[in-house]
């Protein structure tokens, strides 16, 4: 089925997204595991799992509609040099795949494709589960402190 070309364009951006994200999510993952900060290691591992997953479905997406998978493009990458910078990275490029996947899904109402909606649809409830969790590691260091935050950690 061939696709609308800006549709096309948005998922390759997504795409591009996603692939970033996957890498910021492993050094920071690989990060808190040289640290020994093995709950912080383990829950950045498996946001990066899910970002990968983002990136298969999207790929198999831009496929299906006759595109073409852009895998060489990744974003600038930001990486944190402490636990409070990896989560306030983290969240702002949550709340911005957000922003985006609104968008690509107001453009894919637009023109009547529902199918590539609904899959933005599903991947953007994954952001937003993600950036409740930053939110959340946030609330909790400000709460009792970044010490005893990363100590729980350990």
């Amino acid at each position: 089925m061939k696709g609308d070309p800006t549709i096309l364009k948005m998922l390759n951006e997504r795409l591009a997204e996603e692939l970033t994200a996957i890498s910021n999510y492993m050094v920071h993952s690989e990060m808190c595991g040289n640290w020994e900060l093995k709950k912080l290691h383990e829950s950045f591992e498996k946001q990066a799992i899910d970002e990968m997953k983002h990136a298969e479905m999207l790929i198999a997406r831009i496929l299906f509609l006759e595109g073409s998978p852009v895998v060489s493009k990744l974003n600038p990458m930001k990486i944190g040099a402490s636990v409070q910078e990896m989560l306030a990275v983290l969240e702002q490029a949550e709340t911005d795949a957000i922003k985006a996947y609104n968008e690509t899904v107001a453009a894919a109402v637009a023109r009547g494709d529902n199918g590539t909606r609904e899959l933005i649809a599903k991947i953007l409830l994954d952001e937003e589960r993600h950036l409740d969790w930053a939110e959340a590691q946030h609330d909790q260091i400000a709460r009792m402190g970044l010490e005893n935050y990363v100590a729980n950690q350990a």
